[in-house]
């Protein structure tokens, strides 16, 4: 499973981050956004390990949601 980072900055956005995956971290103007945009990019790395035949592990599930 992968962990999303969620903290908010001191200018008021929000940065989610997984840390699992380098290159996955994104700012939003709300938690949720936040949240939602680093999956969507987590999702694309993935997608893009598994088309370049690199191994992907084994989760039975894919995110959690930790606060920071």
């Amino acid at each position: 499973m992968y962990r999303v980072e969620v903290e908010q900055e001191a200018d008021g956005r929000w940065i989610a981050e997984v840390a699992d995956l380098p290159g996955v971290m994104v700012y939003g103007s709300t938690r949720q956004d936040a949240i939602t945009h680093a999956q969507a990019l987590a999702l694309r790395v993935l997608a893009d390990r598994l088309e370049h035949g690199e191994p992907l592990p084994q989760v039975d599930a894919v995110f959690s949601i930790v606060a920071a």
